[in-house]
């Protein structure tokens, strides 16, 4: 029987837990706040930032004032000219890139997750944008297992480095770590528990992995969005003319057929999905995804096989630099 390799990975000495990224999605700003209050007074080897990323728009509640706050993470975003009259969350994601970055650099934190409602009914899902980052899988399959009253799933957005436009791609690892159903402006008790459970048991895992635990390879199930799905629109008003169809609201990650009901219109017609392939739908009916022009997404779902991981040593972390260090050299060499 061959003995898988295990894979050795760069301990995770700063994490960042951030909430409050969108101003009306209450329990990543209720648990943040709660943990910067019991954080005072502790110490810990593993450094933990916990930031209120959009400070204004929890004041008015609202998920944004100018712009999406978590579209603006992009490369192109960050490191475009700007002005003093910039929409405010544009000029924010700069400070945050300073504070948590910059995205992309050897200084970047080593792991972000950003905290996230839905009002779709989604159970917790780890939503990344790699399906090979070993540390947000494993992380995910911990939650699976620590976690088994509620479904706990990994979405995968395939969008290059540059293009990722949320503030969990700032970190050298990162998700969004999405709950619901809850509404936005409201906090209920059950998913503010989850979520908070689900960011200890974050930390308990990088702990793990700091101190030197090995984790066993294994596989886990990765939905990969595919698409978007518009409502139907009137051709003049633009405005929607059909609702999700009963029989699919509040039925995400469930099997949607070709042929399944999709919407029903406001006269009272079915309107089926005519897609080719059985997908998975998830973010049914999301309240914010009204303005973006999306009824729900649709994902593909795989099976992915992870390595067994640990963390490196001091020595195998200091050899690495000097092994980067040198190739730097030779790049300016040449």
């Amino acid at each position: 029987m061959e003995v898988e390799e295990v894979v050795c990975l760069p301990r995770l000495s700063r994490v960042a837990v951030c909430g409050g990224t969108h101003g009306n999605e209450l329990s990543g700003v209720y648990l943040v706040r709660e943990l910067l209050k019991a954080k005072k007074g502790k110490e810990d080897a593993m450094s933990v930032q916990m930031v209120l990323s959009n400070p204004r728009a929890m004041q008015q509640c609202r998920r944004y004032l100018d712009t999406d706050l978590n579209r603006c993470f992009t490369h192109a975003v960050l490191n475009g000219p700007i002005s003093d009259a910039a929409p405010y969350e544009m000029i924010r994601s700069r400070e945050l890139n300073a504070m948590l970055g910059p995205k992309g650099s050897p200084q970047a934190v080593n792991l972000v997750c950003d905290l996230h409602n839905t009002t779709a009914n989604m159970g917790l899902c780890l939503i990344a944008y790699s399906d090979s980052d070993w540390i947000c899988l494993h992380i995910f399959r911990h939650l699976q297992r620590q976690m088994p009253d509620i479904p706990v799933r990994y979405i995968h957005f395939d969008v290059s480095h540059r293009e990722s436009y949320s503030l969990d791609s700032v970190g050298k690892h990162g998700f969004a770590m999405e709950i619901g159903p809850q509404p936005h402006g409201v906090v209920r008790s059950n998913i503010y528990t989850a979520m908070k459970v689900g960011v200890q048991h974050v930390l308990d895992w990088v702990r793990f992995f700091n101190s030197g635990t090995i984790f066993e390879g294994g596989y886990v199930d990765v939905f990969t969005m595919v698409r978007h799905i518009d409502y139907p629109r009137d051709r003049e008003t633009h405005h929607i003319t059909a609702a999700i169809h009963p029989q699919l609201q509040d039925r995400d990650f469930c099997l949607l057929h070709p042929e399944d009901p999709l919407f029903q219109t406001f006269s009272g017609d079915t309107l089926r999905y005519k897609g080719t392939e059985p997908l998975y739908p998830f973010f049914i009916n999301e309240c914010a995804y009204y303005e973006k022009g999306i009824a729900l997404s649709l994902a593909r779902k795989r099976c992915v096989m992870i390595p067994p991981i640990r963390a490196q040593t001091e020595q195998e972390e200091q050899a690495n630099r000097e092994s980067f260090g040198s190739e730097e050299e030779e790049e300016e060499e040449e």
